[in-house]
């Protein structure tokens, strides 16, 4: 079932990039953060396309290290998604993959793609998210998010937390101006923190 829905995902993208508009982006990063946790402990670039069939975006996203980091390559990510919106949420599968250097990681080696499930919607001026890993991931991995303005906090098991048991992974302050972000995030489960700044193209 995996193999279809990655090949599926794959399919669609590429028709819709020849038939549709397509949209380009590019991040550069000091740190890789995500959910809390630091991927790879290197600036990264995040390059990202994706193009639409009606209601359902279709794209990619990336994250690879642009500075000295792990041998094993361990903050690279090659991702697909597939978004909409049915009233007032918003949802999206992704296909997480994390391809290394030494070419043992095959993209058609279903085993090592985690796909997430997650829904979104505001309430009022609250941005709500929850996430969920339906396969490749024996936890079954969870994450929850609010949002308040600047202010986010994130609420994670499995593989965000250190004991897999739930517990706040990601507190945050995000600012932005023009193309420049900043964010000071805080895992109080992992007791570090961050300070990222990055620039949108």
């Amino acid at each position: 079932m995996r193999v279809i829905t990655l090949s599926i995902m794959n399919l669609l993208l590429i028709l819709s990039m020849l038939n549709g508009e397509v949209t380009i982006g590019a991040d550069v990063v000091s740190r890789y953060v995500w959910r809390g946790t630091d991927y790879g402990n290197a600036a990264a670039v995040q390059p990202s396309i994706e193009t639409t069939i009606g209601p359902v975006a279709l794209g990619a996203w990336g994250s690879w290290s642009i500075s000295p980091g792990p041998a094993d390559a361990s903050g690279n990510e090659c991702d697909l998604y597939a978004s909409t919106t049915v009233g007032p949420v918003g949802l999206t599968l992704t296909d997480y993959f994390f391809p290394a250097y030494a070419g043992t990681d095959s993209l058609l080696n279903i085993d090592i793609h985690v796909f997430e499930l997650s829904a979104g919607a505001d309430v009022g001026p609250v941005s709500l998210l929850a996430a969920a890993n339906v396969s490749g991931d024996d936890d079954n991995s969870t994450y929850l998010e609010l949002t308040y303005g600047a202010f986010s906090l994130g609420l994670g098991n499995g593989a965000y937390s250190t004991d897999g048991e739930f517990a706040p992974v990601s507190l945050g302050i995000s600012a932005s101006r023009d193309n420049f972000s900043a964010s000071y995030i805080i895992n109080p489960d992992q007791e570090t923190s961050f300070l990222v700044f990055g620039v949108n193209f």
